[in-house]
Formats: C-alpha cells, sequence, structure tokens
C-alpha cells in the first residue's frame, strides 16, 4: 500500500520551486494561485532568500504550492492513504479531495498570515531534539517550560516555547539527548502561543464546502483517519495550537499495511522519519522533476 505525504513549515530552500515551474502549463498555474491568494509565488519559490521564505506568511502557502504541484505531476495516483505534516495537512487534503487547489491556498494564505501575527506577540521558536527517551525528554521539557509541539517519531521531538526558553533548553539537554536543533520557522507553533490565529482561521473555514475524503486521511491530531470533510476541516483549525503527533500517524500507515511512501516537495523530511521508524517500507522523496520517474515505478508497484 502507498501512502502519499506532504512536509510542514521548515521544509523549504532558497529556489526550490524553480525547477518545477520548467513543467508543461506549471508556471500558469502557480499564477493564477498567486494573483487568487495575493502572493507571487513564483518569486517566493525562485528568487527569495531564506530570510524571506522562513516568513510564516510566505512559507506557508509556498509549501502547499509547491505540494500540490509535484503531486499533480506524478499522474494518476491511487494511495491507500494521505497525510501531512502541520501545513502539510492542508496540502494532503487536496489529495484526499477534501479541499480544491484554490480553496486550499486560500485557506493556507489566511493561515500563515493569522500565525505569523501571533508569533509576532512574543519571540518564539521550535527546536528539534534529536535521540534521548521520549518520554524523559516531554517530561524535561515541561519543566523548562517549553511545549513537545511535534512528537515525530524515530527518536524526534520538537521542542517550542520562547526564546529564553529555548536557550535554557541548549545548555541543558534532556538525557540522552544528542543535539538540539533550531528550526527554520518563526514562532512557537503546534502551542498556546498560537491560540489568536485559532479564531482567525475556525472564521476562514467557515467559507469553505469540504467535501468527504476520497481517501483514507490520517489526521495530525492523534493519528486517526477522518471520515468526514467537516471533521478535516474542524482538524485544520485546532491544529495550529495543538500538538503535532507524527509518531501517530505512521503507527496508522504501518496498520494500514504501508509498503511505501511518497513525500511530495519539498520531500526529505518525512522520508527521513519514516526510514527510521517504518523500516522494510519503501521511501522517496520529490524534490526536483528528476525523481518523478523513479516516483512514478514506485506507484506502479505498490498502488492500490
Amino acid at each position: 500500500m502507498l501512502v502519499l505525504v506532504a512536509p510542514g513549515q521548515g521544509a523549504q530552500t532558497p529556489g526550490f520551486l524553480t525547477p518545477w515551474l520548467e513543467l508543461p502549463g506549471a508556471a500558469d498555474r502557480v499564477g493564477a494561485w498567486s494573483d487568487a491568494i495575493g502572493l507571487d509565488l513564483a518569486h517566493y519559490g525562485t528568487q527569495a532568500d531564506a530570510d524571506r521564505i522562513r516568513d510564516t506568511a510566505v512559507a506557508q502557502p509556498l509549501l502547499v504550492a509547491a505540494g500540490i504541484l509535484s503531486a499533480s505531476a506524478l499522474g494518476d495516483v491511487a494511495p491507500g492513504a494521505v497525510a501531512g505534516h502541520s501545513v502539510g495537512e492542508i496540502t494532503a487534503a487536496t489529495f484526499a479531495g477534501v479541499l480544491d487547489d484554490t480553496a486550499a491556498l486560500t485557506l493556507v494564505r489566511k493561515r500563515g498570515l493569522a500565525m505569523a501575527e501571533a508569533a509576532a506577540i512574543t519571540e518564539t521558536g521550535m527546536s528539534a531534539l534529536l535521540g534521548g527517551d521520549p518520554e524523559v525528554s516531554v517530561a524535561h521539557l515541561e519543566k523548562l517550560g517549553l511545549t513537545p509541539a511535534n512528537v515525530n517519531g524515530a527518536g524526534q521531538i520538537v521542542a517550542a516555547g520562547t526564546l529564553e526558553q529555548l536557550a535554557v533548553l541548549n545548555e541543558d539537554k534532556p538525557e540522552g539527548v544528542r543535539k538540539v536543533v533550531p528550526l527554520k520557522v518563526a514562532g512557537a507553533f503546534h502551542t498556546h502561543h498560537m491560540a489568536p490565529a485559532v479564531e482567525t482561521l475556525a472564521a476562514a473555514a467557515k467559507e469553505l464546502s469540504p467535501a468527504d475524503p476520497r481517501i483514507a486521511y490520517v489526521s495530525n491530531k492523534d493519528g486517526r483517519t477522518v471520515a468526514t470533510g467537516a471533521e478535516v476541516l474542524d482538524r485544520l483549525v485546532g491544529q495550529v495550537a495543538s500538538p503535532v503527533r507524527w509518531d501517530l500517524c505512521m503507527e496508522t500507515f504501518r496498520q494500514l499495511g504501508v509498503t511505501a511512501l511518497i513525500e511530495v516537495c519539498p520531500g526529505g523530511t518525512l522520508t527521513g522519519l519514516a526510514k527510521r521508524a517504518l523500516p522494510g517500507v519503501k521511501t522517496l522523496a520529490l524534490k526536483t522533476p528528476d525523481d518523478l520517474d523513479a516516483a512514478r515505478e514506485v506507484i506502479a508497484e505498490h498502488s492500490a
């Protein structure tokens, strides 16, 4: 069984959209999306530097656009399940048919702006903990006043909180943690610091008409599959201020019988986690169009 997944914020790099815009029709499609949401996606995906695309209001729609574009380039795909990490859940909602492309990009544009505004209230950030025992790490983070905002599995937890709290963590690591790595994000996402964004996103969601998922949609909230479009949308609203449980998503993949996992552009992060947490599962990350032929071979072998 094939699972199609979409990465979250921090996966973006300068110029990563450039080769994808060379595909037939891609530039026109991205141009139409840019007009719809009032953001020049092609510019930010090809010319902007790392600091500019670190901006939450830019990074989030850019990632969703890249994910949709790269998945479309695969042709007809019949995955057994879809999921996305954090903002990647909106990308996954398009794979499952819950939202169309324009609705997804309109929602993520409002999400990015609202979360950027919330992040501006207090200087906050996120750092990945590499290694260590999850239970020990979570207890240590709570002692420091930090939130385990992403429990990613494969021994990785992402801490979120104020910059002062993260500085203390860097000097006072949980037992067994090898390294604390600051992430390329502009706020403490999936924590109480994002609560102001929830109300804004809830209002935006009321303007949408979601369809029920055509494919099993696995939610970050608890790793469960979600049966209705209304519940998918409710969860997309709430997840901005609640932890991402990617570990539970991967456990659900295992229970569903996953044999292969493809991560859409800019792929790499989620395939890395899957290699460690799902041994024996074929993984492939879409980084550039050069990866499309190999991805199609995986699809042919593992699609339902």
